[in-house]
């Protein structure tokens, strides 16, 4: 079963290969697709990779955003990085719409926060984009939350444009009031990916 498999059995680079792996990516480190016994150090950056943010309620709907079921069915276009130690130092959660087959999907990203604005973080955009491309998507979608003022301020140096809400908050951004249920508002982005298969858009640096 996938859910017997340890992450030293998942430890291959996207490619296929063993080892470093990727432009980008500082010396020693690997990047590779997550199993299902990643689940549990996932759980932990989860709720301790975000400063306290929205406290321990915060950190509990981080969690609840990755259930163990995008390790088992979206593997394929979801991503982690680890150290030369084998510590979890970054990860994107992805997917491709079965709704819409112009649209993949990023739904969580994290970078651990001794790790931040060393261009990993961009890495994993440009290889979910060129992973997204390939099987002929042409459009990345992605929320976040309107308090998240650093992943607004990302996403719009990633080039991502910000979808017109139905208010918009003190800061000009546009919200969609309560897009994931009561109270629970979020600003959305989308960015469009030109080019065909095969090519790297090129992205700011986080």
């Amino acid at each position: 079963m996938d859910d017997e498999r340890t992450a030293d059995e998942g430890r291959t680079t996207v490619d296929g290969g063993v080892g470093e792996a990727g432009e980008g990516l500082p010396e020693g480190f690997l990047v590779r697709h997550p199993v299902p016994a990643d689940h549990r150090r996932l759980q932990g950056a989860l709720a301790d990779w975000w400063g306290g943010l929205g406290g321990d309620a915060g950190a509990l709907q981080r969690q609840l955003l990755v259930p163990r079921l995008f390790l088992q069915h979206f593997a394929g276009t979801s991503f982690l990085v680890e150290r030369p130690d084998h510590t979890l130092h970054a990860f994107l959660i992805g997917f491709l719409s079965q709704t819409d087959r112009r649209t993949a999907y990023i739904h969580f990203v994290g970078v651990c926060p001794d790790g931040k604005r060393a261009g990993v973080g961009s890495f994993l955009y440009r290889l979910f984009f060129a992973a997204a491309r390939a099987v002929g998507r042409t459009r990345i979608r992605c929320i976040t939350s309107p308090n998240n003022r650093d992943s607004i301020a990302y996403h719009t140096r990633m080039g991502f444009r910000l979808e017109p809400g139905d208010r918009t908050d003190e800061h000009g951004v546009p919200v969609h009031r309560d897009y994931d249920g009561p109270g629970l508002d979020r600003v959305s982005f989308v960015r469009d990916l030109p080019g065909g298969p095969g090519a790297i858009t090129p992205v700011a640096a986080p």
